[in-house]
């Protein structure tokens, strides 16, 4: 999630366990080792556009860092902070390790995927309860865990860890709801599903994306789950076939070994970009939820070597267009 976020939600568990009187050192110990895993983002190179899609939430989000994490954040906090913090180096440990423990399974709510069991599994774990970014989500918290610092008084942090969990709890009820419409829709074009994901869109658990599999497509759609269901039917666009829409292509180039990285990262949702014929997009992400414009993709070019990668592209379109579109399904 955003770094506001994941540092707030670090914050809240240490709020929870501490006397009053070190509240304050647990919110800062919290906070800053609930960023502190996302220091993978700086993982990267100017040559290989794909590396930081292998390690971004990668080692640092595994659940088997927890511990190493946790004792890197104390070891750096006591020794910056003890001549002017009374913190012992067992407290800072104990927060620090609590709030770091939040992180990955944070992110794991969300849309992106987060190799929570590396290096036993590559597999990106996603719950999809979770938009990346939710106001609704996010505001109440920073509310709480303030009131939590200035009162002193951890049952603002005890309220915080019921908000938290009561809302994934209700992500996942809407989720599963989206999920039920997105099958009544694929039944009454009598297709035969493969899978079907719903992922929530931008900063909100009402609209939902939902994207299905036949043995040929792949369908986009968004849907409005829960008291006031609706269907917002999109597009669909053949599945990729590295053969049939890139047959120049060498089978043993880079470009070709970079299309598995990337259709690896986006598990399996890939295709042929329908503007873009040299591109090939990540289905599953969207600005507007029922629409095949994908948030990044990747470039190929006929004129290269056997080491060329390809290119990596990010595009959001028209941002106030399409939240224009997004706030109409919310609310109409």
């Amino acid at each position: 999630m955003d770094p506001l976020t994941q540092g707030l939600v670090a914050t809240t568990l240490p709020q929870s366990l501490v006397k009053k009187t070190n509240i304050g050192v647990a919110s800062a110990c919290g906070f800053f080792a609930g960023l502190a895993p996302d220091i993978d983002v700086f993982i990267r190179s100017s040559e290989d556009p794909l590396l930081f899609l292998e390690y971004h939430r990668q080692f640092t989000h595994s659940l088997i860092f927890i511990p190493l994490g946790g004792f890197i954040c104390a070891f750096l906090l006591y020794y910056l902070t003890r001549r002017w913090i009374n913190l012992t180096f067992k407290q800072a440990l104990i927060f620090c390790t609590i709030g770091y423990s939040t992180h990955a399974l944070l992110d794991a709510c969300t849309t992106y995927g987060t190799m929570l069991f590396w290096p036993f599994s590559d597999e990106r774990i996603a719950w999809n309860t979770i938009s990346i970014i939710d106001p609704l989500f996010t505001l109440p918290i920073l509310t709480l865990v303030v009131f939590s610092i200035i009162k002193k008084n951890q049952k603002y942090a005890h309220i915080a860890l019921i908000w938290i969990f009561g809302y994934m709890a209700l992500g996942f009820i809407q989720r599963e709801n989206a999920i039920d419409l997105g099958r009544l829709l694929a039944e009454g074009r009598g297709h035969n599903i493969i899978r079907i994901d719903a992922k929530p869109s931008f900063a909100n658990i009402l609209v939902w994306k939902i994207v299905y599999e036949t043995k040929e497509k792949f369908y986009v759609d968004a849907v409005r789950a829960g008291i006031s269901p609706k269907i917002f039917e999109g597009n669909s666009l053949l599945k990729l076939d590295v053969k049939r829409d890139f047959a120049w292509l060498d089978p043993k180039s880079q470009q070709a070994k970079d299309i598995k990285r990337f259709s690896w990262f986006s598990n399996g949702y890939v295709a042929v970009d329908p503007v873009q014929l040299n591109s090939i997009i990540d289905v599953r992400f969207s600005t507007v939820p029922n629409e095949i414009k994908a948030l990044w993709a990747i470039k190929l070019s006929k004129n290269y070597t056997s080491k060329s990668h390809v290119i990596y592209e990010t595009s959001r379109g028209n941002i106030r267009l399409s939240f224009k579109k997004l706030y109409k399904m919310l609310f109409f």
